[in-house]
């Protein structure tokens, strides 16, 4: 088999900023930085003007943030 898995997502919660900023520390801006880097995970577009962040890619940076990189969730 090739290509890399995606994980299944229906039981993942979506985490707002606030609950993020409250498990990272991380300030917004800091958080974008890292996105863009690959150093942090992904945001989510849940609407117009709304953003999430699936919550075992938040605890899995929370766990190991200076190893985490977005490959190791099969993105």
């Amino acid at each position: 088999m090739t290509g890399t898995v995606k994980p299944d997502r229906r039981a993942d919660r979506l985490l707002r900023f606030p609950e993020v900023h409250i498990r990272t520390g991380l300030s917004e801006s800091t958080m974008r930085r890292r996105e863009a880097k690959g150093t942090f995970p992904a945001r989510v577009q849940m609407g117009p003007k709304m953003v999430g962040w699936y919550e075992t890619d938040v605890c899995d940076w929370v766990a190991n943030p200076s190893g985490w990189r977005g490959s190791m969730r099969g993105l």
